[in-house]
């Protein structure tokens, strides 16, 4: 059997050349040696989407590759989903995840809505360009005890601002975590989010002390 470090080094680079049956293989290899989910996930996959996300953001690799290591990401996603449900019981919250209005960048936000799935939660990911109100919807619909507001262009922030404010005017029990690269712990101190997270392997944290 494959050691552990091999295992993560093959999930790894298998986001990283968008090959679904070695994410699988690499999946299934690392279930077998007894892995938790949020290790395969965080230390295996997710540092293969980071890779590719800041290789995108260099321009060393172009959209197309992005959605094949996304679907690749589906691929090992797939066969942890039905351990995630039965592995640790009950979900232990639902969250959901989107990057706000006027942005499309999705490459962050997907890597997070990977890491919290396999933490345990429900993730409800509304996608890219999405309005507060829209936000808001998406949180009543489905009972959510977190949104999570990505902006990836400092044109976008104010966005994640509206979506704070309007949390408050409607007094909604739901908190509002906010994170991507324009972003920082000063700004969500600023707007009063209720938390911030730099990097996909924080947010787990960050939900968990939320959702208590």
């Amino acid at each position: 059997m494959a050691d552990k470090k091999t295992i993560l080094e093959d999930l790894k680079k298998s986001i990283e050349t968008w090959n679904p049956q070695k994410a699988k293989d690499a999946t299934n290899a690392a279930v077998a040696a007894g892995m938790s989910v949020a290790e395969i996930i965080g230390d295996g996959l997710g540092k293969g989407m980071e890779v590719v996300g800041v290789r995108f953001d260099k321009a060393e690799i172009y959209l197309p590759q992005v959605v094949a290591a996304s679907k690749t990401m589906t691929a090992a996603l797939e066969i942890l989903l039905p351990l995630i449900s039965k592995g640790e019981g009950s979900l232990k919250g639902t969250v959901v995840m989107g990057t706000v209005e006027g942005d499309i960048h999705e490459i962050g936000k997907n890597v997070c809505v990977a890491m919290l799935q396999g933490a345990g939660y429900n993730v409800i990911d509304v996608g890219c360009d999405v309005s507060p109100q829209a936000f808001l919807d998406a949180a009543d619909e489905n009972e959510a005890q977190v949104i999570g507001a990505s902006a990836l262009m400092t044109t976008t922030l104010e966005i994640q601002k509206e979506l704070v404010d309007a949390i408050k005017e409607v007094e909604a029990s739901y908190k509002c975590i906010v994170g991507g690269a324009p972003c920082s712990r000063e700004w969500a101190k600023e707007i009063n989010a209720d938390g911030y997270s730099e990097t996909a392997n924080e947010i787990i944290g960050l939900v968990a002390s939320l959702v208590e």
